[in-house]
């Protein structure tokens, strides 16, 4: 009943907002990345068989965004845990290719729902495949460039006038997992007590048509899309969300966008009924957004990209390496015997990662940076208070290679600010100044594209 509200009072009050003459273009495209054969499934180690089912469908959805200038920008968004650089790279220069476009251009994003595929080398220290296995994810790989490429040209083909506008709502289900026990959220949460950093902003921009009809919306939100562990392939809560959108919303887009939850958890969990009441209570909190009156986008943008050396602490050699080979951790063990790989093969361990930075303005006031990892949460509190509250911070995004810990993360260790990097294959933990060197590049960003 809420929600039928809350639809008919958009009704009323979206076309005021609309009405301006309108300079930018925008087009929305969706194609279907659901495997099409049992595949083995990313984001939990204890998976023991390939998923051979489904609950929802897994998609990529593209919005391409055109200025008054001509000057396009293009946003994936991806129900999957992760991309590798490799995977990543090769997405980003088909689109570029066809379009003409350059990198600073293009923004990749996955959801990070951890009932997607293993997709490239993305997480493979964790799973132990044999060849069959390993084959459907290359070939499934191989594919999955081409099928972003038809999204991107849906989206293309269907640019229009529209106009864009902003705004910032609210969800309160993330929880901080590292500083909350799973079992006492329930009790802590009733009596107002959990304890952490949080973000539960849920930005929201926009796009409508003349008209007056919403054509796409981009939602974000920082929090891990872990409410399922099964064996069906499923979008977790952002895909509920989004399937709950697009039925208030006949013929527009959603697209969700994970933020910086490397080290939140939607609690409690386990459920697919409590993935349905998250992706409600997620799109309730856009819906809510959308029939309120919103900042308008002024058809400007520019945008940026780099990529910064992220130095590693310290990068064992091929001795210490061969001695985790023999660790009891299987982990440790399968880590060591794939970076010996490398060296076998004439690679070098790097001390540092490519790791990739991106920023875009909209308009005057809306700015989006991109980072690359999984990214906490102690990123976007800092950024914003830093740089401004009209600042977005989108994480999972471009190259998934590891957790990116704050330097408050990265002293406490634990599985963000150490051990994930295991499963990860990078062979040692961040170095000291990866906050610094992370926040110090997006500061730079942002006052490039702000024109400051």
């Amino acid at each position: 009943m809420i929600r039928l509200l809350l639809a008919a009072i958009g009704l009323t009050l979206a076309p005021p907002l609309v009405a301006r003459e309108p300079a930018w273009k925008a087009g929305f495209g969706k194609v279907s990345i659901t495997p099409g054969q049992p595949m083995w499934m990313s984001g939990y180690a204890s998976r023991t068989a390939p998923a051979d089912e489904k609950e929802t469908d897994l998609w990529a959805k593209a919005a391409v965004l055109q200025a008054a200038d001509g000057h396009r920008l293009v946003l994936v968004t991806l129900d999957l845990v992760g991309v590798d650089r490799a995977t990543s790279r090769e997405i980003c220069k088909r689109i570029q290719d066809k379009y003409q476009l350059p990198r600073a251009a293009v923004a990749l994003s996955v959801s990070h729902t951890h009932c997607g595929p293993v997709v490239g080398k993305n997480l493979r220290a964790m799973y132990f495949l044999d060849a069959e296995n390993g084959r459907r994810v290359d070939e499934y790989t191989d594919a999955l460039p081409g099928l972003i490429l038809k999204a991107v040209d849906e989206a293309a083909g269907r640019l229009e006038p529209a106009t864009l506008s902003w705004a910032t709502g609210t969800a309160g289900f993330a929880v901080n997992r590292r500083e909350n026990k799973e079992p006492d959220v329930p009790v802590l949460r009733e009596k107002g007590v959990l304890k952490g950093p949080v973000d539960h902003a849920v930005p929201v921009l926009a796009a409508h048509d003349p008209r007056g009809t919403l054509k796409g919306v981009v939602f974000g939100y920082a929090c891990h899309a872990t409410v399922l562990s099964y064996q069906k392939w499923c979008g977790d809560y952002p895909g509920f969300a989004m399937i709950e959108l697009e039925k208030l919303h006949p013929g527009a887009v959603a697209m969700f966008f994970a933020g910086c939850g490397a080290d939140q958890n939607p609690l409690p969990r386990r459920t697919v009924d409590r993935a349905k009441d998250y992706g409600k209570q997620l799109a309730d909190a856009v819906e809510t957004v959308l029939v309120k009156p919103m900042a308008a986008v002024p058809p400007q943008a520019s945008a940026t990209y780099s990529e910064i050396d992220l130095p590693l602490k310290d990068v064992p050699g091929r001795e210490a390496l061969f001695k985790e080979t023999t660790s009891e951790n299987k982990y440790i063990a399968a880590r060591a015997r794939m970076l010996l790989k490398k060296l076998d093969g004439g690679e070098d361990l790097p001390a540092a990662y490519p790791y990739p930075v991106q920023s875009w303005q909209l308009g005057k006031e809306l700015t989006l940076v991109t980072l690359g990892g999984e990214v906490v949460v102690d990123y976007s509190l800092r950024l914003k208070k830093e740089l401004g509250p009209n600042l977005w911070v989108m994480g999972y995004a471009n190259d998934v290679m590891a957790y990116i810990p704050s330097a408050r993360v990265l002293k406490e260790g634990g599985y963000e600010g150490a051990t994930a990097m295991i499963y990860y294959g990078l062979p040692s933990v961040w170095g000291s100044k990866v906050e610094d060197l992370i926040v110090e590049e997006v500061t730079k960003q942002v006052k490039r594209v702000r024109g400051k």
